[in-house]
């Protein structure tokens, strides 16, 4: 991104950023893309913590939110598109939150060591993962964490 649409996307995200906050969800990246009437805002909305997942009636409720926020504020000049998701399985894990979001999901971690593919079953105080599989358990501080993303399961493990 340009400098100009990063200072645009930063004015999105300050105009947009109550509504997202009251619709009980943070903002995970704010982009504009485009010029004139191809100008696109795309913003990806998650929950703050915690397992589960944003429903479809907050994505259009969000969406609503902030497209009434832009268009008062007219932080954008002229027509838009604007797209609201949220960061979808493909997110890489960077965050202790983003680790608490995947308790109970299958993980694949990868660290200086190597990869280990478990199920994230805590975050302890922000710095250790710790993860389980077929009955072994595993701790590794976050801090060595160099890569993680969720993996998509055909069947979820029974709890």
């Amino acid at each position: 991104m340009t400098t100009a649409s990063n200072d645009l996307a930063e004015q999105v995200r300050a105009a947009v950023a109550g509504a997202v906050e009251q619709a009980g969800l943070l903002i995970e990246n704010v982009e504009v893309t485009g010029a004139g009437r191809r100008r696109t805002v795309s913003l990806v909305v998650d929950l703050p913590d915690g397992p589960g997942g944003v429903s479809s009636d907050q994505i259009g409720e969000v969406s609503r939110e902030v497209s009434t926020a832009l268009d008062e504020i007219d932080v954008i000049p002229g027509a838009y598109t604007l797209e609201v998701s949220t960061p979808g399985t493909d997110r890489p894990l960077t965050e202790p939150r983003h680790f608490r979001r995947a308790v109970g999901r299958l993980v694949t971690v990868t660290t200086a060591g190597g990869a280990t593919t478990a199920y994230v079953d805590d975050v302890v105080d922000d710095t250790t993962l710790k993860l389980s599989r077929d009955g072994a358990e595993h701790e590794i501080a976050l801090g060595d964490v160099v890569g993680a993303r969720v993996e998509v399961e055909l069947k979820r493990r029974d709890r």
